[in-house]
């Protein structure tokens, strides 16, 4: 079975960011004074094979935990979606 995997990865919140914060001054000077915070991340898609969602979502645990993520920095969620053969 094709399944597609969106990883979703973001500083954990005891990290800063100073990203978030160069776009937060930007919009404050543009007069959105409202931004209070913001915290830029990161979305990744994985296209894999797996015999269903289970053995998906333990492909999809160890990649992010071995390969995408810093533990110590970052934090991770992701969402599967079943591929459909069209």
């Amino acid at each position: 079975m094709k399944y597609v995997a969106y990883v979703n990865i973001k500083l954990k919140q005891s990290v800063l960011d100073p990203q978030g914060e160069a776009v937060r001054s930007a919009l404050v000077s543009m007069g959105y004074g409202g931004v209070q915070e913001i915290r830029l991340g990161k979305r990744i898609r994985v296209e894999l094979e797996a015999a269903n969602e289970a053995e998906c979502r333990e492909i999809v645990d160890e990649i992010s935990q071995r390969v995408l993520v810093n533990p110590n920095m970052e934090t991770y969620e992701y969402e599967i979606r079943e591929e459909s053969g069209e």
